[in-house]
């Protein structure tokens, strides 16, 4: 049997990386636009973005400017000091909030990921209201790091980790469960407005809104997990702005475009509750990362219409063949009988996607796919609707 460039890298791989994701079931090599290219030279249509991350793509000119000219010039800072970039991306955030009606000054502390961003929000519940219970949804996923694992409801997960960060409960993402589990004790409520790993899950809009003013009633901060449903991922900038206004947002993912960055924004007076020592990150708010989001903040304020157009169309194209899709924009679960099955067929066939459970497949492209480069994905999906469409 021939051994490929891939067969040499995956065995290579085993032995010098920790095995936390399983076998590679790709070496990846190089990536334009919307498609990638393995190490053998097979070329994939890259459904999955990074998972949500890579919002403009691969090899995007604005993208690769802006992070080779903040590079040449300044590229790590201690945070002792400020960059230009760092600033201004904090003064993009604050637009940002306020074009999505936000009437509140916002602050914003930088991260590298979308768990570091879920640490600093609960450490900012606790300054709250110290000794105060933490609310959140079932089914949830907020990072894996110790806190943000102790809000994730995955108990395969969690458990080879306890005990864990405690003083949490688990509701589910009902308007009457939330409500029956709130009190004065409660800092915070940690929601999801769509439940990524759930399966692409919207949270009722009733469930938010009830959780709004329970916040309100009760002295506690609703903080909403945007890490992969913000920056344009639902066709706006923050999913939940539409029916809710949080008193944190915490978001990552699609925020660099492919560099790490992650934001933890304080509403109000949530940012004066970090002071000097309280919280930090050596490399957060880097000024090569802050560059990255800039440039990808900018030309996807231009995409937000082309998401939802796109996405209501994919929507469409294979609702037409009996499956059901759940989601917004760009961000989709659709449901068939072997979400495993299907995703390694269509990866032989050329498509990434992924499997956040035995019955869904996720799809979270660049922001910049157009129906055209999606209409041999949705041919694909044909070919499967008559063993995998109909699941609930």
């Amino acid at each position: 049997m021939t051994t490929t460039a891939s067969d040499s890298f995956k065995a290579r791989y085993s032995s010098a990386i920790f095995n936390t994701f399983g076998p590679p079931s790709l070496v990846l090599e190089r990536g334009e636009g919307v498609y990638v290219w393995d190490v053998d030279g097979k070329r994939y249509l890259d459904l999955l973005g990074g998972i949500a991350v890579n919002a403009l793509g691969y090899s995007h000119p604005a993208l690769i400017g802006a992070v080779a000219k903040q590079l040449s010039t300044l590229g790590h800072v201690s945070n002792f000091f400020a960059s230009k970039p760092q600033v201004e991306l904090g003064e993009k955030i604050q637009q940002i909030f306020a074009e999505e009606g936000y009437d509140q000054p916002v602050r914003t502390f930088f991260a590298n990921s979308g768990t570091e961003a879920n640490e600093a929000a609960l450490k900012l519940t606790r300054l709250h209201k110290p000794g105060g219970k933490v609310l959140a949804l079932t089914h949830s996923f907020h990072g894996r790091t110790m806190g943000a694992l102790s809000i994730t409801d995955k108990p395969a997960i969690q458990d080879p980790f306890l005990p864990l960060p405690g003083n949490v409960e688990f509701v589910e993402p009902t308007a009457a469960a939330i409500e029956a589990a709130f009190d004065d004790s409660v800092a915070a409520i940690f929601m999801e407005p769509i439940q990524g790993e759930a399966g692409v899950v919207p949270v009722p809009d009733d469930a938010l809104t009830t959780a709004r003013a329970l916040c309100d009633a009760h002295n506690a901060l609703l903080v909403i997990d945007e890490v992969q449903t913000g920056v344009g991922r639902t066709g706006r900038w923050l999913a939940a702005a539409r029916c809710v206004k949080a008193d944190i947002v915490t978001f990552a993912k699609g925020l660099g475009g492919g560099i790490p960055i992650g934001a933890c924004v304080g509403v109000g007076s949530v940012g004066d509750l970090f002071g000097p020592g309280s919280h930090g990150s050596t490399f957060g708010g880097n000024p090569v990362a802050c560059a990255a989001a800039l440039a990808t903040l900018d030309h996807a304020s231009g995409l937000l219409g082309h998401v939802t157009e796109t996405g209501a169309w994919l929507e469409s194209e294979l609702s037409s063949l009996g499956f059901e899709v759940r989601g917004e924009g760009l961000l989709r679960g659709i449901a068939v009988r072997d979400s495993a099955a299907v995703a390694r067929q269509l990866l032989n066939a050329g498509f990434i996607v992924n499997a956040p459970n035995p019955t869904t497949i996720r799809v979270a492209p660049p922001l910049v796919i157009t129906k055209e480069d999606l209409a041999s994905f949705a041919e694909a999906m044909k070919g499967l609707a008559h063993t995998q469409a109909g699941a609930q």
